[in-house]
């Protein structure tokens, strides 16, 4: 099977990932932080040292602040319907995810507007348009790092300078590009990164975090918890506690995934995000560059980098493609992949689009097998 669907989840898992999931099922399966006994510490520890690596690769100096979510789009529903209130402007890009628009535009009924911004040209063009949406209430620009649908980068730290110049709240979905792309959290102003386990971090499924800016210090977040639960602090007290990580982290994590995510991290780092990213890259520009040749085929937005293509075969539906690939073990994705706003700027059409995303574990081999079974299905 050739598997280039890892925008979605990657696939496979580095073997250390795999082999601390049964760790932490062995040898730490007690509750984190609701017990004292040893199988409730080793799952705090591994909670902890997750923590800390996290907040450490990402350039955030407090590691409380790392709140651990089921996902990426959980961790975005808490920073956005946390830090936005009533008569706040926001401003997202022509590029979000569904995870993005939709918490946004249901804000719309506790009296948030938002604008969407143009991110398709130069920084200084991405940049410009954000300047010229933007009002006295103007309180968020909410943008991916890496578009999902065709992998475009958005200039962050330019993002962030602008934000910061003017005290406007950054929020950065980081799904497509962490373990990717080098993200410095206080370097590009970015008040709330949020960001998947399982994709570039080569975790699984049920992890994920937003990670706060240590300019939000202890005892001053900004705002209540999303979710109110047990937290294994102040049991007999009906508030949350006030304190990070606690104060949003309601209910029991789940060990299991936060231990594949710490294993995935190590991996990342061990190969490097900067050889991961130059690979990923290679791989899709070899396979533009051999879609070329085929004159029934649409690449949208080939030059821009990243290792997320999306293609149409002119005349065929991008399901049907997708479908015929499958039927000869080749994984990938169609449709509109929750992502309206970037299918609307590509023009991809009714059928959305046939959309290949890379990882560390791919090759050029598998790229030519691709490549031979598209002619095959196009003839």
């Amino acid at each position: 099977m050739i598997y280039f669907d890892n925008a979605a989840t990657s696939y496979p898992k580095p073997r250390g990932v795999y082999n601390a999931i049964i760790r932490a099922m062995n040898d730490a399966g007690g509750n984190p932080g609701r017990s004292g006994h040893s199988l409730s510490i080793a799952a705090a520890g591994i909670v902890y040292d997750c923590r800390c690596e996290l907040a450490e690769f990402f350039g955030c100096s407090v590691p409380e602040n790392v709140i651990f979510t089921y996902n990426a789009t959980y961790a975005l529903n808490i920073a956005i319907k946390g830090l936005l209130n009533r008569g706040d402007h926001v401003l997202i890009s022509n590029f979000e995810h569904n995870s993005v628009l939709r918490p946004v535009a249901a804000m719309e009924s506790r009296g948030v507007t938002y604008d969407v911004f143009d991110a398709s040209g130069t920084t200084e063009q991405t940049i410009a348009s954000i300047k010229s949406f933007v009002k006295r209430s103007t309180a968020a620009v909410i943008c991916a790092h890496v578009s999902n649908v065709c992998g475009l980068e958005l200039p962050i730290a330019a993002i962030g300078e602008y934000c910061a110049s003017r005290r406007i709240k950054f929020i950065v979905d980081g799904a497509q590009s962490a373990g990717i792309k080098p993200i410095n959290i206080e370097k590009c102003h970015i008040d709330a990164l949020c960001i998947p386990c399982h994709k570039g971090l080569y975790g699984i499924a049920g992890c994920g975090a937003v990670i706060f800016s240590a300019r939000f210090k202890e005892g001053e977040m900004p705002f209540a918890p999303v979710i109110e639960g047990g937290s294994g602090v102040n049991s007999l007290e009906l508030a949350m506690p006030a304190l990070p990580p606690e104060r949003y982290e309601a209910g029991t994590l789940c060990v299991p995934a936060i231990a594949a995510a710490l294993a995935g991290l190590r991996e990342v780092k061990r190969v490097g995000i900067d050889t991961i990213a130059e690979h990923e890259s290679n791989l899709k520009n070899k396979l533009s560059e051999l879609l070329g040749e085929l004159s029934c085929v649409n690449v949208y937005m080939p030059g821009c980098g990243g290792g997320v293509l999306a293609f149409n075969v002119r005349g065929k539906p991008s399901s049907d493609i997708a479908g015929a690939l499958d039927e000869r073990d080749i994984c990938v994705r169609s449709g509109f992949h929750c992502s309206p706003l970037a299918h609307k700027r590509l023009g991809t059409g009714k059928d959305g689009a046939v959309r290949v995303s890379f990882s560390m574990y791919n090759n050029e081999a598998e790229v030519r097998t691709f490549f031979t079974a598209l002619q095959e299905i196009v003839k």
